[in-house]
């Protein structure tokens, strides 16, 4: 399909084309032709598996995007010891924020992964400006994606180009909303596997997706793995050793001005670095903000790139505080508490069993949670205004009145840890060779 719209493009003057175009979306055919898609999709992916099973050793491409919602650690690491298996990490850049975002953000992951011991990938070569050609050069049998978005990455690399490919997404984030881009979009209906979190979220797959949610399959969230596994975190990410100094992260949403205004990043970026001064013998403080939240203030007119550098500098140079935006599983398990507005943090630190608070920006705010997203925010301590987060940091993190800890650990029970005392990455990988090798 593609070939023949770049040939019919090539010969038919541009005025037509758009003509064309705007008849084709007129007519609904782009939306025949996606219910055809993914109507043969599970085709597709059979006749794919059936081919898969013949082979001696299962090519694995991995696609990165940003290091921090990299959820596949133990799962790649199963695979590189399994001898049937042969994983590889490429790392496909960021194109919807513009080039100089692309390459900090490609090199950015790329570095972490060199550091971590990966033997990493980049897809696009920064000298020569070309792109890596993944099928020929790898041709992977099974792919697992990191993101879903159509447009965040070029589309030589986006799921539309793999539909003769077993490919498989567990999401970025443990959601706690049923927004329809978090469920319903063209990938989640072409993919092959969705490796869901819980069996609430393979519910609300079953009612919002057009394939009524058949290629989800519930194996718990391997976001968590690391955080159960890791019995000896290490206490060296944070900048201050003092042992006196109580450590909360903060975590702020980039949602400032869309979907449901989350972030309460605008009314408090200069209350915490006051509550870092005014509690410098008694706390530090990570500020760990969403990837994107950067990228969103150097974009405002009422920020801009000055401003943003000028206020993350602040906190990397704060004696009693600093700024991460990396991998944050030592963080959460060396941490004391963590306050946030993010959702897909809202079940990854309830896992470490300490207390976390909500910050509630407006009461619509709280009409949006799904019937999980209300489980885990009724695990948390929440506050609508200054005085109720300065309680919290008063009597919960200094003084340790925890009165919600035995609730928190009733919704980690009940909700996140796997009823077969598996993995989540395990119970994937058992999935794949029961799919595969029978």
């Amino acid at each position: 399909m593609k070939k023949l719209k770049l040939t019919l493009k090539k010969y038919v003057p541009e005025t037509i084309w758009i003509s064309l175009i705007r008849v084709y979306n007129f007519t609904k055919l782009r939306a025949l032709l996606n219910l055809y898609q993914i109507k043969q999709a599970p085709k597709k992916h059979q006749k794919a598996l059936e081919i898969v099973r013949k082979k001696e050793k299962i090519k694995v491409a991995f696609f990165l995007i940003h290091e921090s919602v990299w959820k596949y650690d133990v799962l790649f690491d199963l695979m590189v010891q399994h001898p049937k298996f042969e994983p590889a990490l490429f790392v496909c850049p960021v194109v919807n924020f513009g080039h100089e975002n692309m390459l900090f953000e490609m090199n950015k992951s790329f570095e972490a992964f060199k550091k971590k011991g990966y033997d990493v990938i980049k897809t696009y070569d920064d000298v020569t400006g070309e792109y890596l050609d993944i099928k020929n050069t790898f041709s992977p049998d099974i792919i697992f994606f990191t993101n879903p978005y159509e447009g965040l990455v070029d589309d030589r690399y986006y799921i539309k180009e793999f539909s003769n490919t077993l490919t498989c997404y567990v999401p970025y984030a443990i959601m706690t909303t049923n927004y329809e881009t978090f469920y319903n979009s063209k990938f989640h209906n072409l993919v092959w596997r969705i490796f869901s979190e819980t069996p609430i979220h393979k519910n609300i797959a079953s009612q919002k997706q057009k394939n009524k949610g058949i290629n989800n399959v519930v194996t718990g969230y391997p976001g968590f793995d690391q955080l159960l596994i890791n019995k000896k975190p290490n206490n060296g990410v944070w900048k201050n050793q003092n042992v006196a100094l109580k450590k909360i992260i903060w975590a702020p949403h980039h949602s400032m001005h869309e979907l449901n205004k989350v972030s309460n990043f605008l009314e408090y970026f200069d209350v915490f670095l006051e509550l870092a001064a005014v509690y410098k013998e008694q706390l530090q403080i990570a500020f760990k903000p969403h990837p994107l939240l950067r990228i969103k203030l150097e974009n405002d007119p009422n920020w801009g790139k000055e401003k943003t550098d000028a206020y993350y500098a602040e906190w990397t140079n704060l004696e009693n505080g600093q700024f991460e935006n990396a991998d944050y599983g030592d963080l959460f398990l060396t941490s004391d508490a963590l306050i946030h507005d993010c959702g897909s943090f809202m079940a990854e630190y309830l896992i470490t069993g300490k207390p976390a608070l909500f910050m509630i920006r407006t009461e619509d705010v709280m009409k949006e949670w799904s019937e999980f997203g209300e489980k885990a925010v009724e695990a948390h301590y929440q506050s609508r205004t200054k005085e109720e987060l300065i309680d919290f940091i008063e009597n919960v993190v200094l003084k340790g009145n925890d009165r919600m800890k035995e609730k928190r650990n009733d919704f980690v029970y009940q909700n996140l840890i796997q009823k077969n005392n598996l993995t989540a990455s395990q119970n994937i990988m058992n999935y794949l060779e029961t799919q595969i090798f029978g």
